[in-house]
């Protein structure tokens, strides 16, 4: 999920976007994942009950956690039709990042579908198709919307330059740039 790269006695470690479209397909899987880590495993119904998520949305977001191998069904627990889940220890560290993440900004706008693979892209000033060049898969409409609901919430700002044809640059506000650093 990512990559750790040491240089003297400095680490950096660098999330993929194709990695964090993988993680934020479902609006779920973020909470889900800082909640295991909080309770250190929970059952289904004890997830559904404490995130407030109707089952069909937790199954969808729990299998997809489970192929990305950040989540894991804990085989020495209870039945195997009410199981618990336990994070692996790739997903120990993404949980870490997914708990500073929703307790540094908005929960509506951070755990929608393209927002946070945006502002990851987003690392200078940039405009609309190269974003779009950047982020993989996303539609122009989906990168527009995620644009404007990053803009709204503070974490992108939007500026048209003077020139002909006019352009517009999107660049990350200093709030967006304190996520970028939690999700990198």
């Amino acid at each position: 999920m990512s990559v750790v790269v040491t240089c003297f006695y400095t680490t950096y470690s660098f999330v993929s976007i194709p990695d964090l479209i993988a993680l934020f397909h479902h609006r779920w899987s973020a909470p889900v994942l800082a909640e295991l880590l909080r309770q250190k495993g929970s059952r289904f119904a004890a997830l559904a009950g404490t995130l407030g998520v109707g089952s069909d949305s937790l199954r969808r977001a729990l299998d997809s956690l489970i192929s990305l191998g950040l989540v894991a069904r804990n085989p020495g627990y209870g039945h195997p039709l009410r199981p618990e889940y336990v994070l692996t220890t790739e997903g120990t560290l993404v949980a870490e990042r997914c708990a500073k993440l929703l307790a540094a900004g908005d929960d509506d706008v951070l755990l929608r579908k393209w927002s946070l693979p945006v502002l990851a892209a987003l690392q200078g000033p940039a405009r609309f198709s190269e974003l779009r060049a950047r982020v993989p898969g996303v539609t122009p409409r989906a990168l527009a919307i995620a644009l404007k609901d990053l803009q709204a919430a503070g974490l992108v700002e939007r500026r048209i330059e003077d020139a002909y044809p006019p352009r517009t640059l999107y660049t990350p506000t200093t709030q967006g740039r304190r996520l970028q650093r939690i999700v990198a």
